[in-house]
């Protein structure tokens, strides 16, 4: 038979007010322990009630009601439980299940706060006006085999507790070890550098003073607003960790930060590159991963704030004293400039990168209104067509672009030799078919991607370094160089880019009368990773298209070359020229040559591979011209851009090789006073010009009068 007191005791029916009386005094043969964490009673003074002994079996104490109801203890019964030892008394613990009790809840991180009960409250009212279930300050109750969850309780919370209450070494082990990788997660987060080669242990040592200030926001906030700032908070870091994980890849490929405002297209170009380079299923792949980790990073950020702000409420006063000692020791490391191996000990990292995204941001919207006023205004934009190019009259015009093709190919170590020897020899395949070539060094509006800012940049003479820029000027009708040719009326303006796989509006900007895309060179071969055909193959197309053809007028050219785009594998290799047909050819080559898998991961093989890939374009280029061009043929060819910051190495120049090639010697002679090294290698002190410089400078030299 068992003996329950009820916490919810049914009113006198009598009438008669409640009788204060004191509670009773234990048995003598009582040998039970008074039960651990009573509850604190009236004002607050601890008072230890005694478990109460069961009756034997034949007592004239009544019996509890089966029916859920309950019991009433009769009033002359010495041995019933006043109304105040029922609310107030001692709780008796919830079961393990195995004959065991838990006496307190065994994760540190979870425990509450007891709750005091005044005089002449109602206890069991007061319990339920406790903490909401679930919440950040909620009690533990562990639930043990067997028994039903807690009302409320999910059955994951409730096995877990049952867990818990069986292994309490191990889930205080967890709940530490938890604490630990959260407080990990958000010193990473507030001391992440923004770019790849600044990632030092040094970084991570430092004190961060965004972590003081928010211990001591969340020490004196009230449960429910420190809950929802923390998470907000959390989910703030996670959005930051982000945003520099972005900069750590912008600036390891395009040598920039993201740019919030502008950056978002290109996400889309790069699952475009993804594809070309491991396949639909792999680009796939690597996509889903991606958004799996951003959702991961939001979401562990905000647990972690949570959790490390419900630790320092839970133990205030131990948090104040460390919140205060870390502050002092930040001002006096400020004050003093403290450093440990050149780094800052005392450290304001996340914040200066808020103020500089922000920054970013209004320089971004107030740049847009800018370059639209400088875009509208061009030094040959009223210039008649009869004193535009007078000097080039009669010419067959050649400008091309090849990708990729930066100042580290030439002076890199690792790239230089083979590069260099190409170039010499090139150079003296020209000069015995009667060609001269002057080059130098162009400072390209982008670097390691985004090919169509340099391209724009270079043919309109306006610095085109953003998406929002390149958007603005081609929207407009400022003069281009093809544009120049054409507007004369004594040119045909051609457009060979095998880059392009879908309609191309800017076509009418460039002033380019007929474009030959991707889809429109007769290829039948494979691509090599992300180029659609190898450059020898577009030259040849080039030729059959359009340069071979008899034309009233001269050409002016546009071409992109496309085989030195990384990854840089496979690579192709010239054939001779009558077997290129129609490009079936190239499906043993790309078949043969490396995967991307094997050269992207590796900055040496990466290196190397792409030096080939340059030395490959500039042979299919001097090949074709020796072959085809003749006296009134004008080359002018050059890189768009510095290959990614894995080959060119860290914080390179934006520098690229420029040359014209020419057989009238006349052609070179206008350009004497420029300062260009003779041949297709620049020297290293040759002039160094903005890329938006040059169209101005050549339509100077060709004889055009500048008519705002």
């Amino acid at each position: 038979m068992s003996f329950n007191t009820s916490s919810r005791q049914l009113p006198n029916t009598d009438g008669a007010p409640p009788r204060d009386e004191p509670a009773p005094e234990p048995l003598a043969d009582a040998d039970a322990a008074p039960a651990e964490g009573a509850a604190a009673s009236g004002e607050g003074e601890a008072a230890a009630e005694p478990e109460a002994e069961i009756p034997p079996s034949d007592a004239t104490t009544p019996a509890a009601p089966t029916d859920g109801t309950p019991s009433l203890p009769a009033e002359d019964d010495p041995a019933g439980t006043p109304p105040e030892a029922a609310s107030t008394g001692p709780k008796t613990p919830a079961g393990t299940g195995d004959g065991t009790t838990l006496t307190e809840a065994e994760d540190p991180a979870e425990a509450e706060e007891p709750v005091e009960v005044g005089a002449g409250t109602d206890p069991a009212a007061g319990r339920a006006e406790g903490p909401a279930e679930g919440g950040a300050d909620a009690p533990d109750t562990a639930v043990g085999d067997g028994e039903e969850p807690p009302s409320g309780a999910t059955p994951v919370r409730g096995r877990w507790r049952g867990w818990r209450g069986r292994h309490p070494a191990a889930a205080r082990t967890l709940a530490s070890a938890a604490t630990v990788l959260a407080a990990a997660l958000v010193l990473f987060a507030l001391l992440m550098p923004s770019q790849s080669d600044r990632f030092r242990p040094a970084e991570f040592l430092r004190l961060p003073v965004e972590a003081i200030f928010g211990a001591a926001l969340l020490i004196v906030l009230p449960r429910r607003p420190r809950t929802a700032v923390a998470a907000l908070s959390g989910l703030g870091l996670g959005v930051l960790t982000v945003l520099n994980c972005l900069d750590v890849g912008f600036h390891e490929y395009l040598g920039r930060g993201f740019n919030v405002v502008l950056d978002w297209s290109l996400l889309g170009d790069a699952q475009a590159y993804l594809q070309d380079t491991f396949g639909k299923g792999g680009a796939l792949g690597i996509a889903v991963l991606a958004v799996a980790l951003v959702i991961a990073v939001l979401a562990l950020m905000t647990a972690s704030v949570v959790r490390l702000g419900n630790l320092v409420a839970r133990n205030s006063a131990t948090a104040t004293r460390t919140t205060l000692v870390l502050a002092v020791a930040w001002v006096v490391c400020a004050s003093l400039g403290v450093q440990f191996t050149g780094v800052p000990i005392a450290a304001e990292h996340t914040a200066l990168v808020v103020q500089d995204r922000a920054k970013r941001v209004r320089n971004t919207l107030r740049d847009e209104a800018e370059f639209g006023r400088i875009a509208k205004k061009d030094t040959f934009a009223n210039t008649p067509p009869s004193q535009l190019l007078t000097d080039l009259r009669g010419k067959d015009m050649m400008i091309t672009f090849i990708e990729s093709y930066g100042r580290s190919a030439i002076e890199d170590p690792v790239m230089a030799p083979g590069v260099d020897a190409t170039l010499t020899s090139e150079n003296d395949k020209l000069t015995r078919a009667g060609f001269a070539a002057r080059s130098g060094w162009l400072t390209s509006a982008t670097y390691g991607g985004s090919s169509w800012l340099g391209h724009s940049t270079f043919l309109s003479g306006l610095w085109v370094s953003n998406q929002q820029r390149y958007r603005t000027v081609t929207a407009g009708d400022h003069l281009t160089l093809p544009g120049a040719f054409k507007k004369t009326g004594d040119w045909d303006t051609v457009g060979i880019m095998p880059g392009i796989q879908k309609a191309w509006p800017e076509q009418k900007f460039y002033g380019i009368d007929k474009l030959y895309d991707s889809r429109d060179l007769g290829y039948q071969g494979p691509k090599f990773s992300w180029s659609t055909m190898p450059d020898q193959y577009a030259l040849a197309a080039f030729e059959r298209l359009e340069h071979g053809r008899k034309h009233d007028k001269p050409l002016m050219s546009t071409i992109i070359l496309t085989s030195s785009h990384q990854p840089w594998a496979p690579i192709p290799r010239t054939v001779p020229q009558d077997q290129v047909g129609d490009g079936s050819v190239y499906d043993a080559i790309e078949k043969a040559g490396k995967r991307p898998g094997d050269v992207i991961t590796s900055s040496q093989k990466s290196k190397e591979e792409y030096g080939k890939s340059i030395q490959y374009s500039v042979t299919s280029l001097i090949d074709y011209l020796v072959r085809y061009g003749d006296k009134d043929t004008v080359l002018i060819f050059l890189g768009d851009h510095q290959p990614m910051a894995r080959v060119s190495g860290d914080h390179a120049s934006r520098d690229v090789p420029v040359s014209i090639v020419a057989k009238d010697p006349k052609v070179l002679d206008r350009i004497a006073d420029w300062g260009w090294t003779d041949g297709l290698r620049p020297e290293h002190d040759a002039p160094v010009w903005k890329m938006s410089a040059f169209r101005d400078r050549f339509l100077t030299a060709y004889g055009s009068t500048p008519h705002p």
